[in-house]
């Protein structure tokens, strides 16, 4: 995948979380809908969704709406709302479209805009720098630090195992900001000595 679809969704990601002031984890996602106009709604039932659908991202008179399946799990339903989230936040949706969030569509490089929001959902919920100061490792610690499912925390675990070998870690002005609204946070948390630029 190009490097600026990535780096759009990553840059796009932190500015979210500097904006919406999010400065702990687990994300919590109704105030930050309800401040931003968003719609949140949960549909719990057999006949709007498919078997393989997990939410979608739509305008209703120009009003952004996210819809997510009532039927999964809450941790996976995170994970949708983060995902439409990001639909909305990078531009995906027009007034005559929506975004669906597929169950086997997080996999798929060829679709940017899918690539994109999978990675803003998880720049949201389980901000590199956050784990990286809490020295947050297992799929089971990002699980239950992030309340995400233990499959996407094995997706992140395994992301940051990358970001570890490079030691890139806030060396953007952005990322910098985020970890600084996080600082109170990690404190209260940490598990090994911070990094305090």
């Amino acid at each position: 995948m190009n490097y600026q679809i990535y780096k759009n969704a990553r840059d796009t990601a932190w500015n979210f979380l500097i904006e919406n002031n999010v400065t702990s984890l687990p994300i919590v996602f109704s105030g930050i809908c309800r401040t931003n106009n968003i719609k949140l709604m949960r549909y719990v039932g057999d006949e709007y969704f498919a078997d393989d659908e997990r939410g979608v991202a739509y305008f209703d008179n120009g009003s952004p709406c996210i819809l997510v399946n009532g039927n999964d799990e809450l941790c996976v339903q995170r994970y949708t709302i983060a995902h439409e989230l990001g639909h909305i936040y990078l531009g995906h949706l027009s007034s005559g479209n929506s975004c669906h969030r597929l169950s086997g569509t997080r996999n798929d490089p060829r679709n940017s805009s899918e690539y994109q929001a999978e990675r803003f959902a998880m720049n949201i919920l389980a901000p590199a720098c956050v784990l990286w100061a809490l020295n947050v490792r297992t799929p089971k610690d990002i699980s239950e630090l992030c309340d995400i499912s233990i499959y996407d925390a094995a997706i992140r675990a395994e992301r940051m195992s990358r970001l570890y070998k490079r030691n890139k870690f806030l060396s953007s002005e952005l990322e910098k900001k985020v970890y600084e609204n996080f600082k109170p946070f990690i404190i209260r948390n940490f598990r090994r000595q911070i990094y305090f630029p």
